[in-house]
Parts: structure tokens; sequence; C-alpha cells
């Protein structure tokens, strides 16, 4: 069983914020047994909330005093552009030596648009085109480069091999983007690609593009990864290229591993220290009595924790 787990790292109004060091300790401990991913949100939609970090800073200082756990990191198709954001976790990547990973959630913040110089926001339809369009262009941008395009030539004066360098050359309705990033692939290819948020609608477009698809505990969640699935095969995707992910309660996860056709859980929590004290000494010792972690990581990075297609690359 795959299993991840969800930090959001706002608190509320009057509520201690998170440091670091309470972050990283409790990252730490997940990565001691483990776990396959923690994934970091720095907001949430429709609540007055406080965040000491951005998600994605945050993830290059874990990587830091981590060596084997997935970092995936929550990121707004609406505070960003394509470019940036495929740039940031592809260097974020490299940084961590292929464990990174970009949840990108199809649900919108109706908070943010005003933010980024749209007051009136997006209209629910085309906020969705935008989104996929958005997310086509950051899954080019990482594979703009064959894994041995860049040779470092000083001699011969050759930084870069031109046939192995693609350009992207997008022009679409929303964003126009040559193309490629100024930064080389990652040893496990491409960072994860996670999406979450998903509406009805959504499944075709995630079925075909993700590596991870996020779905919401409810009475129907293993009919719908079961779906899931179905999509992806019918979009001639293989067996190995993609993962389906139910998110739970820690006080519902028992009663979520009934659940069949999912790959396994993402487990919900808050930022509170109390929480977080609860789940690393009571939850994850009953998980090991159970049989259902890992004694150690399968691989170096978070493409080979998960059984994904692409895996590590030498």
């Amino acid at each position: 069983m795959h299993l991840a787990v969800s930090l959001n790292i706002t608190s509320a109004i009057g509520q201690a914020c998170l440091d670091f060091s309470g972050i990283s300790g409790f990252v730490r401990k997940a990565e001691a047994v483990g776990i396959d991913m923690v994934v970091l949100t720095d907001s949430l939609p429709g609540s007055p909330r406080s965040s000491p970090f951005e998600a994605t800073t945050l993830l290059a200082a874990l990587a830091t005093v981590t060596s084997r756990i997935g970092l995936v990191a929550n990121a707004s198709t609406l505070a960003h552009q394509p470019y940036n954001l495929a740039r940031r976790f592809a260097s974020l990547d490299i940084i961590s030596h292929g464990r990174i990973g970009w949840n990108a959630t199809i649900a919108q913040d109706q908070r943010q648009p005003a933010n980024f110089s749209r007051p009136d926001g997006f209209s629910e339809e085309d906020f969705r085109r935008r989104a996929e369009e958005f997310i086509g262009i950051v899954q080019g941008l990482w594979t703009g480069w064959d894994a041995d395009a860049l040779l470092f030539d000083r001699a011969g004066g050759r930084f870069h091999d031109p046939d192995k360098m693609h350009l992207l050359d997008h022009k679409g309705e929303f964003f126009s983007v040559r193309g490629p990033l100024n930064v080389a692939r990652s040893p496990q290819d491409r960072p994860v690609l996670m999406v979450s948020g998903l509406a009805e609608t959504d499944l075709d477009f995630a079925a075909r593009v993700a590596d991870v698809i996020m779905l919401d505990d409810e009475p129907m969640a293993g009919v719908k990864a079961y779906d899931v699935r179905r999509r992806a095969l019918a979009a001639g995707r293989g067996a190995d290229a993609l993962k389906v992910l139910i998110s739970a309660a820690p006080e519902m996860l028992e009663a979520s591993l009934g659940f069949e056709g999912c790959d396994g859980f993402n487990v919900v929590l808050p930022a509170d220290p109390s929480a977080l004290d609860d789940f690393t000494g009571r939850v994850l010792p009953e998980l090991r009595r159970l049989k259902l972690l890992r004694h150690e990581y399968p691989g170096a990075t978070l493409r080979a924790h998960l059984g994904l297609g692409g895996g590590d690359r030498p």
C-alpha cells in the first residue's frame, strides 16, 4: 500500500504556526517509517488562514534534511506562469535528487484571482480549460531536453546536442510559451504530477496526464478509482503509469482500508503539533503492526517509491 501524508501548514487566526523545526521533524519521522511522500499545502480555500512558508520554498529546505521521502507541494495555476513553475519544480527535483512532485489542484480558490490581476475571476469552465492548458505546458517543458542532451563539452565548444533539445512552441488559448527550460532533466526524468480537486468533468483529463490522482474520501471513492483506471486504459496508458490515492482523516483511515481499486491513501493532517504527535506516535505504529508500511524504500526517487514508469536513471 502506498501512503502519503498531506500537511496543511496554514493556521487559523490566533493559532500558533508550525515552525521549520516542527515541520522538518515530522517529515523525518515519516521518512523513518517509509511513507512514500509528504504533500504540503500553504492555503485553505474560503477561510482566513496564515502560513509561515510558501510551500515550494519549504520543499528546498526539506530536501536538505531528508534523503529518501518524496516531497510534494501544492502550487496554484493562478499564482504562477507555466514556465516559472516548471523551472521551479525541475530545479527542486535536481536539488532533491529526484524526490519532488507538483500537486496541481483543479479546484478554484475564489479568493486568488483578485491577487493576480483578475478581480473578476474566471468562470468555472474558463478556469478548467486554463488549468488543463497550464498543466500540459509544464509537462511539455519538463521533457524539453533529452536525458543526454547536455554535453558540457568545453574542448569542442558544445554545451548541448541541438538534436536533443525540443522547443515547445506552444500557442494556446491562454498561454504562449516557446521553451525549452534552462534546467536539465532530473534523476527521475521529470517531477511527479499529482492532480487533485477533481470534478466529474476533470476525470478524463486527469486519467490522461497525471502520475498520481488524489480522490476525496466518499462512499463511491472505490468505484471512482476503478473508473479512473478505465479512463486511463482507454487513453492508451500502461498499468504502471498511474496511481490512485484516496484522502482520509487519521480517525477514518481504518474504515477506508476496505476500499478496493485504489493504490493507497493520503492521510490529511492539520497544522497542529498534537495531531502530528498522535499520528507519529499512535497511527504509524498501528500501520506498521498491520504490515501496511514498507521497511525500506525501493529506490532513490519518488517515481521509484510509487512504482511509476520513468523510474531511476543512471
